[in-house]
Parts: C-alpha cells; sequence; structure tokens
C-alpha cells in the first residue's frame, strides 16, 4: 500500500510538471504497465484530481483545469532541491528575507520525517566573496511590475536612474522622459538583473538594469511578445557593452583603452565594470576593486595593450606589478628532478 500511494503521488508530480504526457512515457517513467497506469489514473479521479485522457495515437494525459489540487505535491528530489535553493539564493532581491525563511519552515513542516530529516542536514551559510562585486539588491515592488508586465504583455513606462542612483527632474543636467517600452524577459547575470525590452514607438530592443528602473504608471497597452533564442540573450546581455551597467561602490575606480572590440570585452568584464565603445578593435572599460593593484591585476587578465589609464594610482600599480613580474623572470630556472 505504502508503493501505491507513493506511486500515486510520484503519477501527480510528474502530470503536474508537463502540459501532456504520452501514455507510454509515463507508464515508463513510473515503471508500470499500462494497466497499472489507467488504475492508478482512476485513483487520483476518485480523489478529486481532474486528469483528461488526450485523444490521438498513442493517447496520453494531462491534468485539467478545475477541480480539487493540492497547494504543493513535490517527490523527494524535488523538495531537497526547492530546500536547497532557498538557502543558496543570492542575496539580489531586497524585503523577501522573512519570506525565505517562511516558506523554507513551511516547506518542511509538510515533509514527512524521513524528508525533513536529510532537508535539514543541508544548513547552507551564504559568505560574500569580495570577487563577485555585487549589485545593489532589487525591491522586490519593481521585480514584481515587471515581472507581471512581462507575463500579462503590457507595456511598461518607467523613469531610468542615473549612474548616480538619481533621476533628472525636466530642465536639469540629463533629464530624460519616461521610457515606454515592451518587456520580453528577465535575465540574471554575474549577479544582476537585466530587462531586455524592445522601445515600444520605434521598435528597437534594449537592456536596462532592473535595479535602476523607477516605475511610474500601471501597465499600458498590450503588444505582441518577440520570441527571443537563447542567443538573442547572449547578444543582448553577455556581449552588450550597452546594458546599464554603473561602477560598483568601491574606493579604486580606474580605467583604461583596451586594444579589444567592446563585445569581447563586456562579455569577460567583471561585475560592477563599464564598456564604452571606441571603434571596432577599442574600447575603454572601467573597473573597480579594493585596492590598485587588484584593479590592475583584472586590467592585466585581458592579456591586450593598455593605453590612456587612469588613474595615476592605477598607471603607479602597473608599473609596480610590471617590475615584480620582470624580476621573477629574470630569475634562473631549477631545472633539476
Amino acid at each position: 500500500m505504502a508503493d501505491t500511494s507513493a506511486r500515486i503521488l510520484r503519477l501527480l508530480s510528474l502530470l503536474e510538471a508537463r502540459v501532456e504526457w504520452p501514455g507510454a512515457e509515463l507508464a515508463e517513467r513510473l515503471d508500470v504497465s499500462a494497466r497499472t497506469l489507467r488504475r492508478d489514473v482512476d485513483t487520483l479521479r476518485e480523489l478529486g484530481y481532474p486528469v483528461d485522457a488526450a485523444k490521438g495515437p498513442g493517447g496520453g494525459y494531462r491534468l485539467g483545469r478545475g477541480g480539487k489540487l493540492p497547494p504543493l505535491v513535490l517527490d523527494d528530489d524535488q523538495a531537497i532541491a526547492i530546500a536547497l535553493a532557498l538557502q543558496t539564493a543570492p542575496a539580489t532581491v531586497t524585503g523577501i528575507d522573512d519570506a525565505v525563511t517562511r516558506a523554507l519552515t513551511t516547506l518542511r513542516q509538510v515533509m514527512p520525517t524521513r524528508l525533513r530529516a536529510a532537508s535539514e542536514a543541508f544548513e547552507v551559510t551564504s559568505l560574500r566573496n569580495y570577487w563577485e562585486f555585487s549589485a545593489p539588491p532589487i525591491d522586490i515592488a519593481t521585480l514584481q511590475t515587471v515581472g507581471a508586465a512581462i507575463r500579462t504583455s503590457r507595456v511598461l513606462r518607467f523613469d531610468y536612474r542615473d549612474p548616480t542612483g538619481a533621476i533628472p527632474a525636466p530642465g536639469q543636467p540629463g533629464f530624460r522622459p519616461p521610457r515606454e517600452v515592451e518587456p520580453h524577459h528577465l535575465v540574471v547575470w554575474a549577479g544582476r538583473w537585466y530587462l531586455i525590452a524592445r522601445e515600444h514607438r520605434h521598435r528597437t530592443w534594449h537592456t536596462y538594469r532592473v535595479d535602476r528602473i523607477h516605475h511610474r504608471s500601471p501597465a499600458g497597452v498590450a503588444f505582441t511578445p518577440h520570441p527571443l533564442t537563447d542567443d538573442d540573450l547572449t547578444r543582448l546581455v553577455v556581449q552588450n557593452p550597452d546594458r546599464g551597467d554603473t561602477p560598483g561602490p568601491w574606493q579604486c575606480v580606474g580605467s583604461a583603452t583596451l586594444e579589444l572590440p567592446a563585445g569581447v570585452v563586456a562579455r569577460w568584464a567583471p561585475g560592477g565594470s563599464v564598456v564604452q565603445p571606441l571603434d571596432p578593435h577599442h574600447s575603454r572599460l572601467t573597473l573597480c576593486g579594493w585596492s590598485w593593484t587588484g584593479v590592475a591585476g583584472l586590467f592585466i587578465t585581458f592579456d591586450t595593450g593598455l593605453s590612456d589609464v587612469e588613474p595615476p594610482e592605477l598607471v603607479a600599480a602597473l608599473g609596480r606589478i610590471g617590475q615584480r613580474l620582470r624580476a621573477t623572470a629574470s630569475q634562473p630556472t631549477n631545472l633539476s628532478g
């Protein structure tokens, strides 16, 4: 009986995971015969779960609309995965710490004893790695507004903060009227949230940092979404120097011109850096760090020529590194062994 109950819960979990399952594939996943599968489906129906039979070659099953569905049905692997995800999620959104803790507590309360014990074996503490150059966390209300506009395919109207975080008023330097965009996709990359959107009037694609968005009005008119591939997302975020990045809040910020195209530099630049295209073969990179030697080391990782280096502290740090490397290279090589 226990095996049958576990199998029926597994069946319900599978039905919730996909729109439709071919009967043969579903039976194979459960390691049962077609007859046993039909009997288990009938059991779910008797319990009030709307399972529809799909017609056509081979037949299949899908979870119907309505009916009395459980708030959450998880198999063992799913429950452990969610418990770990709740504990290891990066702190990129503000206002949800308490909700995350309560969600983990609720999840463990409804787990069987055996599974709760397995979940509690993964007590995880996250510590900050300063190489991550973390971005400012995003307000949950902004994220919900942007996400809802994407889900409902509604035009989004917002002010876009300048690199200092301010929104210039009309008549002030840098003032721009609110953007009106068709939001398509949210992307998390290098610890930062990006909105990929198409300008509503001119139909040009842009990438915006979500932490710089200040929503102004309710959702606008509906639009027809445009499909985006993984290559599109890479081009619009990873390889895009104009993705709205701003220098990180570190005490050392330096710039230099690199003998590399902006798309290449944007792909490999660390978080908290800004890339400016100059021509097809050169770009200007602004980096930040906790020391001038650290900033200089980041520039060196690009393994290319540097020019117009600023400020003098960065020039001096590069000189010191050069002297150390030359001294190391001049030492005799031990070939013994």
